[in-house]
């Protein structure tokens, strides 16, 4: 990743009654694919609803692309550049998907019709609804609609696009042609999504991080947060009582994480693992 950031926030804070959702958060992020990880409640789609400018923060600084998005003529300016995904997308059931993008396209002031049809084409074409572009959105699947969506957040090749998780109702062949898409994407732009699949996040992100509590636990590339565990992974015939979690694989082995015991047959960790220590620990999560 270069080039300045598109994304800076300060001490950025954001609560719901007591609990906090964001907590004190400082963070900055440039061109490239982020995958923001976390469990359920750690803050990631409150995150995001900010940066997409669809929810104020109670105290600190948002800046996109340099401008505020609590002065009103830099919020329009900056949803001119945006593309968003939001986990419940809310898609209007009687259009059908070509109408759905047409009508978005719209809305973000793709005022030439030809140019505009092209576009909504090119974008449904990108997450592979072209056969289905003329089908009722209330006769497509769930992960059909999901991918109406991602076109929409697709439009106008927006230089900041916030996905929350983008990847949810997806099949495996699916899920590879949206990784194609956002790399593509993020060659030229920000793309920050959540997700839960960390395999997403070890296949095509270029940074990671993790959410807790609304505080940031861990911020750099995939490979820094699967050699947190280097050491702490480890294979055995049962289950290790003192292990923090323990599963048996594919193969047949017992893998625990944890604090190994002496003698123990220490395996390389993956991402999975580094991410499971940190949430647990840095997290403090049992």
């Amino acid at each position: 990743m270069s080039g300045a950031p598109a994304i800076e926030v300060t001490s950025l804070s954001k609560r719901y009654g007591a609990t906090p959702a964001v907590d004190d958060l400082d963070w900055s992020g440039g061109r490239g694919v982020i995958g923001l990880l976390g469990p359920n409640g750690a803050g990631k789609s409150t995150l995001l609803r900010m940066l997409a400018t669809v929810l104020a923060q109670d105290s600190g600084a948002i800046r996109v692309f340099g401008l505020d998005p609590a002065v009103a003529d830099e919020r329009l300016a900056i949803r001119r550049r945006l593309g968003y995904l939001p986990q419940e997308a809310g898609l209007y059931r009687n259009f059908s998907a070509y109408d759905l993008v047409d009508y978005v396209a719209v809305l973000k002031e793709i005022t030439d019709r030809s140019a505009r049809r092209d576009e909504v084409r090119r974008v449904l074409g990108d997450v592979g609804m072209t056969d289905d572009m003329h089908r009722r959105i209330r006769t497509l699947s769930g992960g059909m609609q999901r991918r109406v969506a991602l076109a929409a957040a697709l439009l106008g090749h927006p230089d900041l696009l916030v996905l929350d998780e983008p990847s949810a109702g997806l099949d495996p062949d699916q899920r590879l042609r949206m990784r194609g898409v956002l790399s593509e994407v993020g060659q030229r732009a920000t793309v920050l999504l959540s997700t839960h699949q960390t395999d997403e996040v070890a296949a095509f992100c270029q940074r990671v991080l993790v959410l807790d509590r609304g505080r940031l636990l861990f911020d750099g590339a995939p490979r820094d947060l699967a050699r947190r565990a280097t050491d702490r992974v480890w294979v055995s015939d049962v289950p290790d009582a003192g292990a923090l979690r323990s599963w048996v694989t594919g193969d047949g082995d017992i893998r625990n994480i944890g604090t190994p015991p002496p003698g123990a047959t220490v395996v390389e960790p993956t991402l999975d693992d580094g991410y499971l220590l940190v949430a647990t620990e840095d997290g403090v999560r049992a």
